[in-house]
């Protein structure tokens, strides 16, 4: 079966999903991920025994049920008509006015000075969402193959991890991964759900697709395990970084400090095998959580790299050492905002948004360097790693990063840039027709110009269909 037709199917399968999430008989589309362990290559995807993995389906899949949900009105707000730009500057730091978000979102129900805490099913969790905003369900699969059930049943002994809409989006596509939802698990990582989420980034194939996560304490706003994901079409200022390495683990996983940037943190890349990484990362963030130490985490590059970043913003507010300036813009900056997607709540703040503005805001997130250290000793002690010094930062992040960032030390210094840029900001609008799955990005093309302009550019343009295995029938064999 070609793609648009599974897509399609899909569509139709979402419509036959009634009765509550916990009601037996309901189904629901499932995405069988296959299963890799492979060394990491240098472009980010992840090598396969016997073929290319139709990496296309899964993109095409979820931005596809997204615009249905779009179309259906079951956002809070239209994400697709805020204003966006792209700050003048060294970092390149994304900017979002986003006047609503803060009075639809659900409001936090928990402590934040507690990374740990139980689950509460009396308050609001994943198994209280409308049927219709969850998209598909996302589990390996059986045969090691990638392989898509249009109406699949859902497994209430072994609960599903699924896919569903975050109804205050932040971008295009913008969703939410929940690890075995009806486990009802409390936001932190283990080894199994960060995993899953390591592979739905690898899976997807697309640099332009991150997961992010926030712990309890660092502006996770439900306590019921969760990623976030979304399409951004160019750099995030944090992946332009530049590194200086630490040490190699024995698994071949490199870990260096982030440097030249407003928030202190570690990056985790390569590793012999996928597994290697992943029980790296995710014994860090274990670490983190045993030890109460708020933190935000980004998966980007396909799965080759994970940012990692101890946080300290909600203890200084609590201790009143955030200036009324910074806490008057009301930005919680979590894991979009640490790695650069700024969104606003002012439209004063969205006019007047300067890198160094910017800077200021991030830079009370971060730990000192001495703190940093702490709590890389803390880390490194859990995952038994002998620390190698290496002053030299690394080649290829030099070449990642076209820019030298200004230190914590020169912050003061920043000035708004008054080069000005021309931003094309390209639009491919999703539209399911006449069997063809189309799909809608938002990207970003920056050119020097002698003045600013924004200009917007539609495309139309659908996906190549590609055949991905399909059990007859569309049920999951059992």
């Amino acid at each position: 079966m070609q793609l648009a037709a599974a897509a399609i199917a899909s569509e139709a399968a979402a419509f036959q999903f009634t009765g509550d999430l916990n009601g037996l008989g309901s189904k629901l589309a499932l995405y069988a991920f296959k299963k890799v362990n492979k060394v990491i290559p240098d472009n980010g995807s992840v090598g396969s025994e016997n073929k290319e993995l139709p990496v296309e389906f899964l993109d095409s899949l979820l931005l596809g049920e997204w615009e249905d949900r779009m179309q259906r009105g079951l956002f809070r707000y239209d994400v697709t008509a805020c204003e966006t730009k792209v700050i003048p500057g060294k970092y390149g730091f994304i900017a979002q006015l986003n006047e609503g978000r803060h009075l639809k979102k659900r409001p936090t129900e928990f402590r934040v000075d507690k990374v740990l805490q139980p689950f509460d099913e009396n308050k609001f969790n994943f198994t209280k969402v409308g049927q219709d905003e969850v998209l598909f369900q996302f589990e390996p699969s059986e045969n090691n193959d990638a392989q898509f059930f249009p109406n699949a049943p859902i497994d209430i002994d072994n609960s599903p991890s699924v896919v569903a809409i975050n109804v205050s989006p932040i971008e295009y596509g913008h969703v939410l991964l929940i690890p075995r939802i009806l486990e009802c698990l409390p936001q932190r990582i283990d080894r199994e759900s960060f995993s899953l989420a390591l592979h739905m980034a690898v899976e997807a194939g697309n640099p332009y697709f991150r997961l992010g996560y926030n712990s309890l304490g660092a502006f996770a706003t439900i306590n019921h395990l969760h990623f976030q994901a979304y399409y951004l079409a160019m750099p995030f200022p944090i992946e332009r970084a530049p590194s200086k390495k630490i040490t190699t683990t024995s698994g071949g996983v490199k870990i260096s400090y982030i440097l030249n940037y407003p928030v202190r943190g570690l990056v985790f890349e390569c590793g012999n095998t996928m597994e290697d990484l992943s029980n790296v990362v995710s014994d860090s963030c274990i670490c983190l959580q045993e030890n109460n130490i708020p933190y935000n985490m980004l998966i980007a590059d396909s799965g080759k790299r994970i940012f990692l970043f101890p946080q300290c913003y909600a203890e200084k507010q609590a201790l009143g050492e955030v200036s009324a300036e910074i806490l008057d813009t009301q930005v919680n900056p979590a894991v979009w905002e640490i790695s650069g997607h700024m969104v606003l709540k002012r439209k004063d703040d969205y006019e007047g948004a300067s890198e160094g503005n910017a800077w200021r805001l991030l830079a009370e997130v971060s730990l000192s360097e001495e703190r940093l250290e702490e709590v890389k000793e803390l880390i490194f002690e859990s995952i038994c790693c002998l620390i190698v010094e290496n002053k030299v930062v690394t080649e290829t992040t030099i070449e990642e990063s076209a820019v030298t960032p200004q230190s914590h030390e020169d912050m003061d210094a920043l000035k708004g840039s008054h080069h000005a840029i021309c931003l094309c900001k390209i639009v491919c609008y999703g539209v399911r027709a006449f069997f063809q799955a189309r799909v809608r990005l938002c990207m970003w093309v920056e050119a020097p110009s002698p003045s600013f302009c924004l200009a917007r550019v539609v495309l139309d343009q659908p996906i190549a269909n590609k055949v991905l295995p399909q059990k007859e029938g569309g049920s999951r064999k059992t």
